[in-house]
């Protein structure tokens, strides 16, 4: 089963300082990474910036058009006014389809705000303990929503990119 996580720093550049250490607990076998995306969002801007992490990602990455669906209606989709309303309601819950429920957009968007930064990781066989001891929990959250089997075969089936 796989898990859409997210890990809000209390910093604009923590979540790209963080790669290196993801990437380390990846050659241990702690994590099995098979997509990630950072946001930064520095003080004063208006929204995050966004980068799919391919080098982290292992053979069955979702792309992105999963992530460019996923930021656009945590960060961008609100600022657009009520004339997007419906078919922002018919986005999100085709997200809600594959396990991403409105709760856990509202979290993050309610979190990841201007001064932080996020990973977002789609994960498995994460040895959580170890993972979360590398990481600095004074200056970041853990966000998360589990993934069953089910609704990770449909996110990869909607989102894969042809090979």
């Amino acid at each position: 089963m796989a898990t859409l996580t997210v890990w809000k720093i209390n910093d604009p550049a923590g979540a790209e300082q963080s790669i290196e250490k993801l990437e380390q607990l990846q050659k241990q076998g702690l994590i099995k990474i098979h997509d990630a995306a950072i946001v930064s969002w520095e003080e004063g801007k208006k929204k995050p910036k966004t980068r799919q992490l391919n080098n982290l990602a292992g053979a069955g990455a979702m792309g992105g058009a999963f992530w460019g669906l996923l930021f656009g209606l945590i960060f961008f989709i609100p600022l657009l006014g009520l004339a997007v309303g419906a078919a922002a309601g018919a986005i999100a819950g085709s997200l809600t389809d594959v396990g991403i429920d409105d709760r856990f957009i509202a979290q993050a968007r309610d979190r990841i705000t201007p001064g932080t930064s996020a990973l977002f990781l789609l994960t498995s066989d994460a040895v959580l303990d170890k993972v979360e001891a590398e990481f600095d929990l004074s200056n970041a959250e853990l966000l998360y929503t589990n993934l069953s089997n089910e609704d990770e075969a449909r996110l990869r089936e909607t989102f894969a990119e042809e090979a």
